[in-house]
């Protein structure tokens, strides 16, 4: 590319030699041509003292993530329905060159000065025919911005540790949805719960909790938001006839669109919804511990320096991110590797689930006996007893002989960047 202009450009460098991710991401970038994603100035290889490291340079983009910026800025169903339709174009971009986000979310979206949207890190992104790099479950993304479908797969084939989700614009529709729906209200929308009877396991609708319920949201928007989480795919719609529909609205729509979105005491909810949220206590069944993506540096810089050629590197570890992201982080880079027992970590459960019993075998990179002190072997893996904790479980936990237990996991390497 090497194109010249006037910066500051944010610097993307990976911390591993030879990292694929970066090919997928900069070629992605390089086919998007809108104000609401940023532009890739230049890509290649930094070489240091003959290993290649992948990097990326991009416009930079000054702004406050779209959840802070709602809270500081007196947010109103008029400006989120701006902001969140040009999220939509950068999706209608991103779908129109065969690609798919997988990591939608509050999180990565800044909004500018000038309050416009842009739609950030395409580090999880996918494009049509790129070459596989996960090839275990789960897929790249943040769980609870994740579609029915997605989700419904992954609990489909949790014996399957070869099968691969392949994300849809769906997918990306669905997280704009769930994004929506907190941005105006603080919350997530309700999580379908999954237990176990005589028969098997079966997943159980709660009552919907409309956002309007929760926020003063007008009504325009709410239908969008409940448009967005709809079960069924193609009745989302495209992310070209959300962001019409969200631009439409903003025009349009009548004086309760200006007040603001303030919280308001939560009301009863409404029974006998046709339609679920996603089904979020699948997840139980994952391991306790998840893996994700890495944080790449982003620094402003006014570019210069020697590069090497860029071209197809070789398929070498995956990058993993750390825990503690507002939002629990994307997982789903699972055959990554992990590196430094950590044995006295207890992985944090959520409360108020179901949890499942202890697995027949130990899950992909738990821990194997010989157990650390402290730790149990169950059923060929390495467990932690949940302290003071009887069934029924918790979230993430699993039911042994009467006792909750989590499983025990090497935590993260450490990320493919350093901090700014």
């Amino acid at each position: 590319m090497g194109e010249t202009g006037e910066g500051p450009f944010a610097l993307k460098v990976a911390l591993h030699p030879l990292d694929p991710r970066f090919e997928r991401e900069g070629e992605l970038l390089a086919r998007l041509r809108t104000r609401h994603v940023p532009r890739l100035h230049d890509r290649g290889w930094w070489v240091e003292e003959g290993t290649p490291f992948p990097y990326l340079v991009m416009e930079w983009v000054e702004g406050e993530g779209l959840y802070e910026w709602g809270k500081e800025h007196a947010l109103t169903s008029r400006k989120a329905m701006k902001l969140l339709s040009q999220v939509a174009r950068a999706l209608e971009a991103t779908h129109e060159a065969q690609g798919v986000h997988r990591d939608v979310k509050g999180d990565n979206v800044l909004v500018r000065a000038n309050g416009e949207a842009v739609l950030m890190d395409f580090g999880s992104s996918n494009y049509w025919q790129a070459r596989t790099l996960t090839h275990q479950p789960p897929p790249p993304g943040t769980p609870q911005y994740q579609s029915p479908e997605c989700q419904r797969f992954q609990w489909e084939t949790r014996h399957q540790p070869r099968a691969r989700y392949e994300a849809q614009p769906a997918d990306d529709v669905y997280a704009l949805g769930v994004t929506a729906y907190r941005l105006c209200t603080g919350r997530y929308p309700p999580e379908v719960e999954l237990k176990q009877t005589e028969e098997g396991f079966e997943f159980v609708n709660p009552p919907w909790v409309p956002p309007e319920r929760l926020a003063r949201v007008c009504p325009e928007l709410a239908a969008l938001i409940r448009q967005m989480l709809m079960d069924e795919p193609s009745s989302r719609g495209s992310a070209a006839a959300v962001a019409k529909a969200l631009e439409r609205a903003a025009k349009k729509a009548d004086r309760r669109a200006d007040e603001p979105l303030s919280q308001s005491p939560v009301q009863a909810p409404i029974p006998g919804r046709s339609w679920r949220r996603p089904l979020q206590a699948v997840v139980s069944w994952r391991p306790a511990l998840a893996v994700g993506l890495g944080v790449c540096l982003m620094v402003g810089v006014w570019w210069q320096g020697q590069t090497a050629p860029s071209g197809e590197s070789a398929e070498v570890a995956e990058r993993i991110r750390d825990m503690g992201e507002q939002d629990g982080g994307p997982a789903g880079l699972a055959d990554s590797a992990m590196d430094a027992s950590v044995r006295d970590a207890t992985p944090a459960v959520e409360q108020g689930g179901l949890a499942l019993e202890v697995p027949k075998k130990p899950f992909p990179g738990q821990h194997r006996p010989p157990c650390a002190k402290q730790e149990f072997k169950i059923n060929g893996g390495c467990w932690r007893q949940w302290p003071d904790a009887t069934p029924p479980c918790a979230v993430r936990t699993y039911e042994w002989k009467g006792m909750c237990y989590v499983p025990m996991f090497d935590p993260p390497r450490p990320s493919t960047s350093n901090p700014p």
